[in-house]
């Protein structure tokens, strides 16, 4: 049985990413109370990593927590893509691009699709349906076809539905979903 937190060496042996790559320890501990599959937005994961995002950084890295323990975290190569550029360039405390590809690296096995010329053909019918952004979109259609029951994302509106997917925004509230005011 696979652990979370490790990947099985060539030699056969397991090794832990918890001693490999410490920012991971924050993603470990808690018990799931996620159900379904999410798809995790950028957003999420930026704010995972942001070390001057408070409350933000607390939320998401709890939400992340939780999926790694159950397993049900998804997320695309778009994703990654936005998150390596914005935790490299972006960030008030810029993440060092050698982590940040470790980072990359960790969360590709939450990668389960490609996206395909469908995939962005069914994010530009999702777009004219929702009246979405396009990138919203192939987000959406990238969670589609992941089997999502939510998306988590800060950039559209919870408690939304788009194709039958609910928008959660983990970073309002605790991860139970009940909605925290932070006085802003």
């Amino acid at each position: 049985m696979r652990t979370p937190g490790t990947r099985r060496r060539a030699s056969g042996r397991r090794r832990s990413f918890r001693v490999l790559y410490p920012w991971v320890e924050y993603l470990y501990g808690a018990k799931s109370c996620m159900t379904g599959v999410a798809f995790v937005d950028s957003n999420i994961l930026i704010y995972a990593h942001d070390l001057d995002a408070g409350v933000k950084r607390e939320r998401a890295v709890a939400t992340l927590r939780e999926l790694w323990d159950s397993g049900t975290g998804r997320l695309s190569v778009q994703v990654l893509q936005e998150f390596y550029v914005n935790a490299t360039q972006k960030l008030s405390t810029a993440i060092a691009r050698s982590t940040a590809r470790e980072i990359v690296k960790t969360y590709g096995v939450w990668v389960r699709h490609a996206t395909t010329v469908e995939t962005v053909t069914r994010a530009t019918e999702i777009s004219d349906l929702a009246r979405i952004s396009f990138w919203d979109a192939l987000i959406v259609a990238s969670a589609e076809e992941a089997d999502a029951d939510e998306l988590l994302s800060e950039d559209l509106n919870a408690g939304q539905s788009v194709v039958g997917i609910r928008v959660v925004n983990p970073l309002i509230g605790d991860p139970m979903g009940s909605m925290v005011h932070d006085g802003r």
